[in-house]
């Protein structure tokens, strides 16, 4: 449950590489016991805001607070509150699963009793019971991505970053690390996720930002960025003939923003408010136009950003 405490302010961040301009006075608000999913076309900005914000690069202008505090690279109590789990697996081939989770979160907690409980519960909480005495050599790359969440959340951060974790993993390794995830924000943890896969941040994320060229486009949960764009309702109807005056006629009528028509089957992308479907049933009928199923489908996150940002997600 997300409270009124903010753990991330960044306020008109700025960051330049000579003549580009990679953050563009970007604002980032988090609130405690948010999953945050930040979205953006490659290029966008998503990786450099973080790594600004984790003090890993500086940057030219505004201001990071973690926390309440001011960011800075020497902030190691401020840095023991946060946890990364990279998009490439960061792990030591020469350690067993249980060696790399104890290293990592020995880097945080020295005292071997309570390590060995937080290493116990990220070994729970990744389901890697079976293979704690396993190289990760022997690992399935679904295996080797929960090991890599495990490292970086063993020692129980309160704000964790999630880099693509579920880039080229099976099906089931997918659901076990988004559950993970959720499991861990019910237990407090507050999570900034990136990824490609629009499904999953429809799934998992409470609140959403759309970023390109540096800068924030959109904020909002899943339902209020549906609420800003043009396009409420797709429809699409099974029609084995389409004559072009059809299609032409169409694309005038009022609410209509597209029209496609693939040979079997007819797509229209409408305005809110207009009773699109009713008109185009009755339409096809007084032509006698035969016509299979018809569906009424609602905007997806997908249609949302390609309307905010005009790319696709790996554009």
């Amino acid at each position: 449950m997300t409270t009124n405490q903010t753990i991330i302010n960044v306020t008109d961040l700025v960051k330049k590489y000579d003549r580009l301009t990679a953050l563009d006075h970007f604002n980032l608000t988090v609130k405690k016991g948010e999953i945050l999913g930040l979205l953006g076309p490659n290029g966008s900005g998503k990786s450099t805001s973080i790594n600004c914000i984790l003090s890993l690069l500086t940057y030219d202008q505004g201001e990071i607070q973690l926390f309440g505090e001011n960011m800075a690279p020497d902030k190691t109590e401020l840095k023991r509150k946060i946890g990364i789990v990279p998009q490439e697996v960061a792990v030591f081939e020469e350690l067993t699963v249980y060696e790399n989770i104890d290293y990592f979160c020995g880097l945080y907690i020295s005292d071997k009793t309570k390590r060995k409980a937080c290493v116990a519960e990220a070994i729970r909480i990744v389901q890697l019971e079976d293979f704690k005495q396993f190289y990760p050599k022997k690992l399935s790359g679904g295996l080797k991505r929960r090991l890599n969440i495990a490292c970086g959340i063993a020692h129980e951060p309160e704000l964790i970053f999630f880099d693509e974790p579920t880039v080229a993993v099976d099906p089931q390794s997918r659901n076990n690390i988004l559950e993970s995830i959720q499991e861990l924000n019910r237990k407090g943890a507050t999570i900034v996720y990136t990824s490609h896969y629009m499904e999953e941040i429809e799934q998992i994320c409470t609140e959403i930002v759309i970023m390109d060229k540096g800068a924030v486009l959109a904020t909002g949960n899943k339902d209020e960025l549906k609420r800003m764009i043009q396009t409420s309702e797709k429809l699409q109807i099974d029609l084995p003939l389409c004559p072009p005056d059809l299609l032409e006629n169409i694309k005038e009528w009022s609410g209509v923003l597209h029209v496609q028509y693939d040979g079997t089957t007819l797509r229209l992308d409408t305005l809110k408010e207009e009773k699109v479907l009713l008109k185009l049933l009755h339409h096809l009928e007084s032509i006698d136009l035969l016509f299979g199923d018809f569906y009424s489908l609602q905007p997806t996150l997908n249609d949302v950003f390609l309307e905010i940002t005009g790319k696709q997600l790996r554009d």
